[in-house]
C-alpha cells in the first residue's frame, strides 16, 4: 500500500491522545474520577457506545444480567414499560419488550484501537509488545521511583530523555541491542516524525499507530501524562512527558526489528493491503446499543423510584427538643450516612448535618519532623495557606528494620540476621492474631493529637515557600460564614457542635488513599476538623460573624474530631479547651457515640463474610478491629462501594429512610439559600466529585480488567505510585475487584430540595457543572420544599415526576433485616 500525503500535527495528536489516556494519579493523591472523562461532551448512552467500539471497553452489564436482574424483580416490569414507551413509544412497547426479554443479539465487537498497530503480528509475525515492554516499563519505573529501589536512577534530576542519554553515553552495556537505535538516540533530535517515517512510513497512519502504541499499556502512559501535567503528584519530582516515552519507545520498537529482521525490513504501511478503519470515525447506533441502554435506565429508575417514593412520604411531625443535646457535622460520605442514622437513634435530641470533609477551609499541611507539605482540600484547588504542626510531645512509632540501614551491604546483612529473625517470629504469629503495627496506615497517624497547629496568621507579610502561615482574622470568618450558611446552621446552636472529619487504616493496601476523604485530596480529615473549630471559637471570628448575622452563643463549643471509618472508632481534639459544663455534656454525648460505632459496625458486617452478623455490636466491633490490621485481609472495608444517591437538602427529607449506606448528604436549607447562591458551590463540587466516584466504581464494577484493576491479589507496587501484576506488567488504574464485587452500576441520582426554577438558573451557571447534567453523567431530580412534588431534569428542563412503585415497605426491626441479607437492600421506611 502506497503512502500519500497527509498533514502530521504532533503536538495536536499529543495534546488529544493525553485526553484519552487514564488520568489516575500516584497511589498517595488516589482521587476518583470519571474514568471516561474524555467522552464527558456526548450524551451519555451515546459515549458508552462510542467509548466501546474505540476502545473496547464493557461499558454495562451484560444482557444476561439485565434480563436475570428482570426475573428476580430487581428491574420493575412497570418501570420497563415506562422507558420503552419514553424511548420508543406505544405503538412498539410490545415488539420491543419481546427484543428486550428474549432476542439473540450478536455482542461480539473487534475495537478499533490496536487494529493498525496488530499488522506487526499479520504480516512480520513478531510480537513487539513483548520484545519492548519489559524493558520499557522497568526503566520507567527505575526512573520515577519514589524510594522502593536501594539506589536512585542515574541522572534522575535530569529530564527523562536526558538522563537515558547520560546513562548511554557512560555505560559500558547499552539500552539498545543494534546500532542504529542508539545512534538516532545519541546523534539526532529524534523527532517523533522521523522516527514515524522509519516504522510507519505513511503519514496518516501515524496518528492511529500513536495512538495503538500507547494504549497497549494505557496505565503507564496515563501515569507518564498525569505526572507530567501535574509534577507535584510526586514527592521526589521527575521531569517525564508524553512526547519522552513515545520518542523512547519508538526507538525501542526500530531496535526490537532491526534486531529480529536485521535490515530487511519495510514501514508497516507496505505490508498493508487496506487502511484499519479510522479510529474516531463516527459509531452508529445500533439496536442492540439502544436494547443496552433501556436496560440501563430501567435499572437505575427501579431503584431510583423507590427512593423518590419514600422521598415523597409524609413525615410524622414530631416536636423539636426545646434544647439540643449536640449538633455535629459530618463530610458528605456515603459512609457516614449510617452513623448519623444511629446517632439520632440513639440521641433524638442532637441533630447532624453534611458538608465536604474539608469543611470548606483550604490549606497544605506540614505535620512535625515532615519534609514534605501535604494538600488537604479538593485536588482542584490551589491554596495559599499553610497549617503547621508544632508542640507534639508524642513520638511516632516506626519499625527498626523499615530503615535505609536495611539496604546496605553490611549493616542490611546484620539486620537480616537479628532483627530480622524477630520480624519474621512476629510477623509468623500477626498472621494468627492481627495487631496494630508501626507499619499500618492509621488516619489518627496523620495528626498527633495533642500538638499544636498555626491557625492564626498575625503577620501576613511572613510568609514560607510563597505560602501564608495560617489565617487572619477575617480570612477566618469568611470560611466559617460560608460553611454554617450552606448547610443551614445559623441558629439554635447547641452546646457543643462536633465537626467530624474521616480517614481509614489499613495494613498491605496499596489503595490506601481511595479510602480517605476525597475532599482533602486523599487524606485524613482530622487537621481540617480543629482549624475548623479553632476559627469558629474565636472570640474575634465570632464578633465578626455576628455583623453577618450568626449569633453563636458564647456558651457553645465547637470540637474537632476524625471518624476511622475501617475501625469504626472515633477521636476527639482539643477537649481541654471545654468549659467544665460541657465537658459533662462531651461525656454523656461520647456515650452515644460510642454506642453509634458498635451498632455502625454491626451494620457494615453484614457484607463481611467472615464476621458473624448475628453477635451483639460490642463483639462484632471488636472482629471489626482486628480485621482492619489483618495482613491477609484484601477488603479492610467496602468503602463506596453501593454509593447511588447524593441528597441535597434539610435532614428531614430523608431522616426516616433506610437507604442502606448507599447515599451522599449534603446539608443544604432552601430558606437561608433563597437564590442558590450557596447551592451554586455545593452543585460545583457534588457533581464531580459524587459524580466521579460513583462513575469510577461504575466502570470499575463492569470492566474490572480494562477499566479497574483487577483483583488485588497479585498487584505488586511499583515505585509506590502504582501497581502492576508481577514485575513486567502494565500498571492497573481504577479499582480493584474487592471495592466493587458488591456494587451496583447505576449513575448517581443527585435530589435538590428547592424550587425547580431556582436549581436551573444554579446549574446553568457553570457549563462545566451543567454538562455533567445535560449529558447525563448524573441524574437530578428536584424536589419542591413546600409542595413536595418531585421533578426530573430532561433536555434542559424540569418535567414532573411520579414514582410507580407504591407504597414503600416499611420496617420495624432494622437489626432482623440486616442479620438476614447481605446483597444490597431496597428503599424502608423506618418506623
Amino acid at each position: 500500500m502506497e503512502p500519500h500525503n497527509s498533514s502530521f500535527d504532533e503536538h495536536k495528536v499529543l495534546h488529544d491522545l493525553k485526553h484519552y489516556l487514564p488520568a489516575q494519579s500516584p497511589l498517595k493523591d488516589f482521587i476518583h474520577h470519571n474514568t471516561l472523562h474524555a467522552f464527558q461532551n456526548l450524551k451519555f448512552h451515546d459515549a458508552l457506545r462510542t467509548a466501546s467500539e474505540l476502545f473496547g471497553y464493557k461499558v454495562s452489564l451484560s444482557l444476561e444480567e439485565y434480563r436475570s436482574l428482570f426475573k428476580s424483580g430487581r428491574i420493575h416490569e412497570d418501570v420497563l414499560d415506562k422507558i420503552i414507551t419514553d424511548k420508543i413509544g406505544d405503538k412498539e412497547l410490545k415488539s420491543w419488550k419481546e427484543k428486550m426479554i428474549s432476542k439473540v443479539y450478536n455482542t461480539a465487537t473487534i475495537p478499533r484501537i490496536g487494529m493498525l498497530r496488530s499488522n506487526w503480528k499479520k504480516v512480520y509475525h513478531t510480537d513487539l509488545d513483548s520484545m519492548v515492554h519489559p524493558i520499557l516499563f522497568r526503566i520507567l519505573c527505575s526512573y520515577l521511583d519514589q524510594g522502593i529501589a536501594i539506589w536512585k536512577f542515574p541522572g534522575s534530576e535530569k529530564s527523562f530523555l536526558n538522563a537515558l542519554k547520560e546513562m548511554e553515553s557512560n555505560s559500558f552495556s547499552s539500552l539498545f541491542r543494534g546500532k542504529r537505535a542508539r545512534n538516532l538516540f545519541l546523534n539526532s533530535t529524534c523527532e517523533i516524525n522521523d522516527l514515524l517515517k522509519i516504522l510507519v512510513g505513511d503519514e496518516s497512519l501515524y496518528a492511529q499507530y500513536l495512538y495503538d502504541q500507547q494504549f497497549a499499556h494505557q496505565g503507564w502512559s496515563g501515569m507518564v501524562s498525569a505526572i507530567e501535567d501535574q509534577p507535584q503528584t510526586l514527592l521526589d519530582k521527575r521531569d517525564i512527558s508524553t512526547h519522552d516515552l513515545i520518542v523512547f519507545e519508538l526507538l525501542l520498537e526500530i531496535d526490537a526489528l532491526d534486531f529480529q529482521f536485521g535490515a530487511n525490513w519495510s514501514p508497516l504501511c507496505k505490508g498493508l493491503t487496506q487502511k484499519p478503519i479510522e479510529l474516531f470515525a463516527e459509531v452508529p447506533k445500533t439496536e442492540h446499543s439502544q436494547v443496552m441502554a433501556i436496560w440501563q435506565e430501567a435499572f437505575e429508575w427501579s431503584y431510583y423510584d423507590r427512593v423518590l417514593a419514600g422521598i415523597q412520604i409524609e413525615k410524622k411531625s414530631t416536636v423539636a427538643p426545646q434544647k439540643k443535646s449536640f449538633q455535629a457535622m459530618f463530610c458528605i460520605d456515603d459512609r457516614e450516612c449510617s452513623f448519623r442514622r444511629y446517632l439520632e437513634q440513639f440521641d433524638p435530641a442532637c441533630e447532624t448535618f453534611g458538608t465536604p470533609g474539608f469543611f470548606g477551609v483550604e490549606f497544605f499541611y506540614q505535620p512535625l519532623d515532615g519534609k514534605f507539605y501535604t494538600k488537604v482540600c479538593p485536588a482542584p484547588v490551589t491554596p495559599k495557606y499553610l497549617i503547621k504542626e508544632f508542640g507534639s510531645k508524642t513520638k511516632r512509632q516506626k519499625d527498626i528494620h523499615f530503615s535505609k540501614h536495611s539496604h546496605s551491604f553490611y549493616s542490611g546483612w546484620l539486620i537480616a540476621q537479628t532483627l530480622g529473625f524477630w520480624a519474621a517470629v512476629r510477623l509468623f504469629f500477626n498472621v494468627f492474631k492481627p495487631s496494630v503495627t508501626p507499619a499500618m496506615a492509621s488516619s489518627f497517624k496523620h495528626m498527633d493529637k495533642f500538638s499544636k497547629l498555626t491557625i492564626e496568621n498575625k503577620n501576613t507579610d511572613h510568609k514560607e515557600n510563597g505560602l501564608q502561615i495560617g489565617f487572619t482574622i477575617e480570612e477566618m470568618a469568611i470560611r466559617v460564614e460560608n460553611l454554617l450558611k450552606s448547610i443551614g446552621m445559623v441558629t439554635d446552636f447547641a452546646p457543643i457542635v462536633y465537626v467530624v472529619g474521616h480517614g481509614s487504616s489499613s495494613v498491605n493496601n496499596p489503595h490506601y488513599a481511595a479510602y480517605d476523604c476525597g475532599a482533602c485530596s486523599g487524606r485524613a480529615g482530622s487537621v481540617n476538623s480543629r482549624v475548623i473549630c479553632f476559627m469558629a471559637n474565636h472570640p474575634d471570628v465570632r464578633e465578626v460573624l455576628r455583623t453577618k448575622g450568626i449569633m453563636i452563643p458564647e456558651e457553645t463549643q465547637f470540637v474537632g474530631a476524625l471518624h476511622d471509618t475501617t475501625r469504626d472508632e472515633i477521636q476527639f481534639y482539643d477537649e481541654d479547651s471545654l468549659t467544665p459544663l460541657n465537658r459533662k455534656y462531651h461525656q454523656k454525648n461520647e456515650l452515644v457515640f460510642d454506642s453509634a460505632l458498635d451498632f455502625n459496625a454491626k451494620e457494615r458486617s453484614r457484607r463481611f463474610e467472615s464476621i458473624d452478623t448475628h453477635l451483639s455490636p460490642a463483639k462484632i466491633h471488636e472482629a471489626i478491629r482486628i480485621r482492619s490490621v489483618s495482613l491477609f485481609e484484601p477488603r479492610p472495608e467496602l468503602n463506596h462501594a453501593t454509593n447511588a444517591l447524593c441528597i441535597v437538602g434539610r435532614r428531614e427529607l430523608s431522616k426516616g429512610l433506610f437507604l442502606d449506606r448507599r447515599s451522599f448528604m449534603n446539608s443544604f436549607d432552601y430558606q437561608v439559600d433563597p437564590e442558590g447562591k450557596y447551592l451554586l458551590n455545593i452543585l460545583n463540587a457534588a457533581a464531580p466529585v459524587c459524580g466521579g466516584i460513583n462513575l469510577e466504581y461504575y466502570f470499575s464494577r463492569v470492566d474490572n480488567q480494562k477499566l479497574g484493576a483487577g483483583t488485588k491479589l497479585p498487584h505488586n507496587v511499583m515505585g509506590l505510585f502504582g501497581v502492576a501484576n508481577g514485575i513486567d506488567g502494565d500498571l492497573r488504574p481504577g479499582l480493584p475487584s474487592q471495592m466493587i464485587e458488591v456494587h451496583d452500576p447505576v449513575r448517581l441520582l443527585i435530589i435538590v430540595e428547592h424550587e425547580p426554577n431556582v436549581v436551573l438558573n444554579t446549574i446553568q451557571k457553570n457549563l462545566a457543572t451543567y454538562e455533567w447534567f445535560v449529558n447525563e453523567w448524573v441524574n437530578l431530580v428536584v424536589v419542591h420544599p413546600v409542595t413536595h412534588r418531585l421533578f426530573v431534569f430532561r433536555e434542559g428542563d424540569f418535567v414532573p415526576y411520579e414514582p410507580l412503585i407504591y407504597p414503600v415497605t416499611q420496617v420495624n426491626d432494622l437489626a432482623t433485616l440486616l442479620e438476614s441479607n447481605q446483597e444490597n437492600i431496597p428503599v424502608y421506611a423506618l418506623t
